[in-house]
């Protein structure tokens, strides 16, 4: 809804005309830094803080990848306080030349200050930003900095960016290093709680990307200290292994190789399984790029040609029979890094590589190295073929069901679903649509919402798990081709964002076993079919209360047991016993709310909760829903096991 706000009378001040030199404001040294943090971090919460963690990390995987460090670690103190350390050649401390400070405290105090700059020092570099270790110290109550290197051991400590100590030798020392240890700002971030799982799912995935490297990650803050070691040998090939999971591959060995360049250094690891999903993930630089890029670009187009060229060479296709990128890339995951000299990047999250050059060098190597594997392999590859060529055959069926459908005007043909009640506005920023379980909870929605701006789409049942099905058995099924048709966008290879007609989609069901079962339905089809929707920001998932308490003309709902019995006690004057005349109604259902209900606890923008369902890790997300939803029984047995525990509330 759009808030009309009284516009204020402007008044100008004597003088206010005037543009001169002293109203413009000098921020000094990282002051812009604690002035404007989320320009540098990407936000105070608790993304901005794990990134905190990264920059400090990505300095010691530079050092790896110039190969001068064989080991990081990383440990997280109590009170939220972060020490990384490597074996490198630790930070130089001789005073700059020009600047006439040592050169830890140039690192540490001046943004774009570093070795980075210098490809003589750094071929390659990481880091998401590329701001570097000196943002992490501004965005510190304190920060200290160890440095092993030339038979000695120095120290200084930083606050709040402003260098508290002189950078001092404390003495002979052997090795050589960097060890920084810091406390994020309270004054800075909203969160202070570092997530272990984050930060161990990052750590992992930098010791999969530099093979070799020994990454310790400890967290003391539990009762019991926590540590783990990731190192593989394997690299890429390991990674792949690791992310196909419970899923058979069709063919023994991983496809793995290196390639030269002027241009770009490349590794590339993949495997098919006999699964329907594509998991592909690309970095640059040990930066994960999310949106793709020229290199994805050239990977895509390469594993289409060789494919189609190998399988026409060896007449393994009928006339006129060819395979489409979807084809060749079903049951396919795919990793593939690239070490680029000077990245370009673009995009919404500039986690999109933009140098030309690395799309015709990708392809070219993985023409050359994808066909002496299939040369080499002629078993596999016949496989391989086998299974793209039934993807095809199923992307035509489903080809032929959406030109029944265009005709029938049910898909794609200018006509929505019968059973959605579409909103008045038409400008998609403004609309809401809600996914909702079965018709009753619909009827209640449709007379309780603002029809200006929500819509409602009820639907029956559960839907098809996409995660066991191919394409046209998913686009077969009425739920999902009205939620398509809904949506607008369409999906895959042709979902486009700017078609999408409502940019809020709120997923609402049942607070049951049953009610989350379709969530996760939902969530599936989403994350698998446009999970550029949830990138966006535009899926959500409603949250309706579980217990309505009323007393006298009063009512309080509750989301919680908790809440519950904290209303209770607020409205028994602190005597939770006394519960006369109070009526306490658990919400099995949607269904059992009236229209009114409905509206005040989970449709009205003004007092609803919403949580926006978010994708911080693409690969750990993509095993997590193969391990739920897919169809190996025991990963899903051992997850119910492990997290059973932390059910608080279980209605079946």
């Amino acid at each position: 809804m759009v808030e009309k706000k009284k516009a204020k009378k402007k008044t100008r001040k004597k003088g206010g005309g005037k543009y001169t030199a002293d109203q413009i404001t000098v921020l000094k040294g990282l002051e812009a830094v604690r002035k404007r943090p989320g320009m540098y971090i990407g936000s105070t919460s608790g993304r901005g803080l794990h990134h905190l963690v990264y920059e400090v990390v990505d300095n010691s995987i530079d050092e790896a990848m110039a190969g001068f460090c064989k080991e990081v670690r990383v440990t997280v103190h109590p009170d939220n306080i972060v020490t990384v350390e490597d074996d490198g050649r630790g930070i130089p401390v001789d005073v700059h030349p020009t600047e006439k400070i040592p050169g830890v405290e140039l690192a540490m105090t001046v943004l774009h200050a570093g070795g980075k700059f210098d490809k003589s020092t750094y071929k390659v570099s990481g880091g998401l930003h590329g701001v570097g270790v000196s943002v992490v110290n501004a965005l510190s109550e304190v920060l200290e900095v160890e440095i092993r290197r030339d038979g000695h051991l120095y120290h200084q400590r930083y606050e709040r960016g402003v260098r508290a100590t002189s950078l001092t030798d404390r003495g002979k020392a052997t090795g050589t290093g960097t060890k920084v240890t810091f406390q994020p700002d309270t004054d800075i971030f909203t969160e202070l709680e570092f997530n272990y799982d984050i930060l161990s799912d990052r750590l992992r995935e930098l010791a999969f990307l530099n093979k070799g490297l020994t990454i310790v990650f400890i967290d003391e803050r539990g009762a019991e200290l926590i540590e783990e070691t990731y190192r593989y040998e394997g690299g890429l090939a390991e990674y792949v292994t690791y992310l196909r999971g419970s899923r058979s591959p069709i063919h023994d060995k991983v496809i793995y190789f290196e390639a030269s360049r002027p241009e770009v250094e490349i590794e590339l690891a993949m495997q098919y399984d006999g699964g329907y999903a594509e998991n592909t993930h690309t970095f640059v630089n040990n930066i994960n790029t999310h949106e793709g890029g020229t290199h994805l670009t050239g990977l895509k187009a390469a594993l289409t040609r060789t494919i189609n060229d190998y399988a026409r060479r060896n007449n393994l296709f009928k006339k006129d029979e060819s395979l489409s990128g979807d084809d060749v890339r079903e049951g396919l995951t795919v990793v593939l890094s690239v070490r680029v000299m000077e990245p370009q990047f673009e995009g919404q999250t500039k986690t999109k590589l933009g140098n030309s050059e690395v799309r015709g060098a990708v392809e070219a190597a993985v023409n050359e190295h994808f066909a002496i594997f299939l040369d080499e392999n002629p078993r596999s590859a016949r496989q391989i073929i086998d299974k793209s060529l039934q993807a095809a055959r199923a992307r035509e069926a489903a080809r032929k069901a959406r030109d029944l459908a265009r005709k029938k005007s049910a898909l794609e043909g200018g006509v929505l679903p019968g059973k959605l009640a579409d909103c008045s506005i038409s400008d998609p920023a403004m609309c809401e649509l809600y996914i909702v379980e079965g018709d009753s909870a619909g009827g209640s929605a449709k007379q309780g919402r603002d029809r200006s701006y929500q819509a409602i789409l009820p639907l029956k049942g559960k839907i098809l798990n996409v995660e066991r099905a191919r394409i046209d058995k998913v686009l077969s099924n009425a739920e999902i081709r009205a939620m398509i048709t809904a949506i607008g966008a369409g999906i895959k290879d042709d979902f486009d964002l700017g078609e999408a007609r409502y940019h809020k989609i709120i997923i609402m069901t049942d607070a049951d076993v049953d009610g989350a079962h379709i969530r996760t339905l939902l969530l599936t089809f989403l994350f698998r079919q446009m999970p550029e929707l949830i990138e966006a920001g535009y899926v959500y998932i409603a949250q309706p209360p579980l217990y309505r308490v009323g007393k006298g003309s009063k009512e309080y709902y509750a989301y919680s047991e908790d809440e519950r019995e904290q209303i209770l006690q607020r409205v028994t004057n602190g005597k939770a016993e006394e519960v006369k005349g109070i009526n306490i109604q658990r919400y099995k259902g949607l269904g059992e709310m009236n229209p009114d209900q409905l509206w005040k606890t989970t449709m009205d923008p003004d007092y609803r909760t919403v949580m926006q369902v978010q994708i911080e890790d693409a690969a750990i997300a993509s095993m997590l829903f193969d391990q739920l939803m897919g169809g190996d029984v025991e990963p899903r047995r051992n997850f119910i096991e492990k997290n059973a525990k932390y059910v608080k509330h279980l209605d079946v």
